[in-house]
């Protein structure tokens, strides 16, 4: 066997004896797409994004406050999706007055034999409805009340 030589390319570390082609050496993840703030309606659907890289392909898996999110790998029956991209899909927010299970602050953790990669935290919050009554802006002679 030759001698080894490594080259460095794009911050990627590539290897290479006598003069063979140059081969790309397993590197840690790096996320390369981080998930944003999100406000979303009950009932709608939504995506938090977040791509990563390295070789070997890291695994992507999603946390909620701290806890692991259940996705349709854990439970076909999920409202949430693991895309083959890493981002979350949710089918659709899940919100009610005593259960809020979707809102919460979001990371994604890529992961390899070399290490891990969080992405930087990401909030969901359900946009609520605003109800008001138009009438209650007027006052008892029909024009707009000077309180508003």
């Amino acid at each position: 066997m030759g001698p080894l030589a490594f080259i460095l390319v794009s911050g990627l570390l590539y290897s290479q004896v006598d003069g063979s082609r140059l081969r790309q050496e397993d590197s840690p993840p790096r996320i390369v797409e981080h998930p944003s703030d999100l406000i979303v309606s009950k009932g709608e659907p939504a995506t938090l994004n977040c791509k990563a890289e390295g070789r070997p392909p890291p695994t992507v898996e999603w946390y909620k406050d701290g806890e692991r999110v259940e996705t349709d790998k854990d439970d076909p029956r999920s409202h949430r999706m693991l895309l083959p991209t890493g981002s979350l899909f949710f089918l659709r927010i899940v919100h009610g007055r005593r259960s809020k299970p979707d809102e919460g602050s979001y990371v994604c953790v890529a992961r390899n034999y070399l290490g891990e990669a969080v992405s930087r935290n990401a909030s969901l919050e359900v946009a609520c409805k605003l109800r008001f009554s138009f009438h209650s802006l007027l006052d008892d002679t029909g024009d707009f009340s000077s309180a508003v």
